[in-house]
């Protein structure tokens, strides 16, 4: 037995009716979800870390849940977990003609903008009425969907010729957000402070920067700076609560500097 069908036998043995773990019987789809999207950016920590031990660990956690989501699936007669494997297989050698396809297509090498065209002609071929914005998944973080949305419409011509588009939008979208708040309009300013964070995506989309990446870094970089403030109050004998801003702003930029 090798450790894929050890594993598939645990899950069944745990989802056992009769003698399996009462907390495991008891899940379903939706209660399960939270738990994978846990594993999945706990294996982004790791990598994040540079901990191969620990990326080890949590993408064997992240391997369980796959099974997990797919035993469940099988006790409802919908697919098991070989059709997982055999679905992202035949999808992997689809979307790779350079690679598996005729000896044409593997001379000719990857063409930009090929992947997303196969993924546009699959969605295509799943319903008459399909948009391209389909697939694109509710649960992700809104940064990454923001991004995965301005992709797909990019793909099909809805977009600025270069950055100047996304760039000249922000500032539209400042002067929005200053005239709702101006006019006490809660409602509108929370409406265009989403439409500015959308085109801070866009820009960074042209920029080709990850704005999830970017975001990261500046946290990074904001609580380091944070946490160097903190200690030199505190080396003063006073409380960050005690100065004021001009204060606060004078350490802030010796922590920049």
């Amino acid at each position: 037995m090798n450790a894929i069908e050890k594993l598939l036998e645990i899950m069944a043995k745990l989802r056992d009716p009769a003698s399996g773990c009462p907390w495991d019987q008891q899940q379903d789809f939706s209660s399960i979800a939270p738990y994978t999207v846990e594993e999945a950016y706990e294996v982004a920590d790791a990598i994040a870390r540079e901990d191969l031990d620990g990326l080890r660990d949590e993408l064997g956690d992240l391997l369980f849940q796959v099974a997990f989501h797919a035993r469940m699936a099988e006790e409802q007669g919908a697919f098991d977990f070989e059709d997982v494997a055999s679905g992202i297989c035949d999808k992997m050698i689809r979307r790779h003609p350079h690679v598996y396809g005729t000896a044409e297509q593997r001379e000719k090498g990857p063409e930009k903008g090929a992947w997303q065209r196969i993924k546009a002609a699959e969605r295509s071929d799943q319903a008459a009425n399909s948009s391209a914005l389909d697939g694109v998944a509710l649960a992700l973080p809104a940064l990454k969907r923001a991004e995965k949305l301005g992709k797909r419409a990019a793909a099909v011509g809805f977009d600025w010729p270069d950055s100047a588009g996304p760039r000249g939008k922000i500032d539209e979208e400042l002067a929005e957000l200053a005239a709702a708040r101006a006019a006490g309009d809660m409602d509108n300013t929370v409406e265009e402070l989403g439409d500015l964070l959308f085109a801070v995506v866009n820009l960074a989309r042209h920029l080709r920067i990850d704005p999830e990446d970017a975001l990261v870094s500046a946290n990074r970089k904001f609580e380091q700076r944070f946490r160097s403030i903190e200690r030199s109050i505190a080396a003063s004998g006073k409380n960050m609560q005690d100065l004021d801003i001009e204060a606060l702003e004078s350490h802030w930029q010796a922590a920049k500097d």
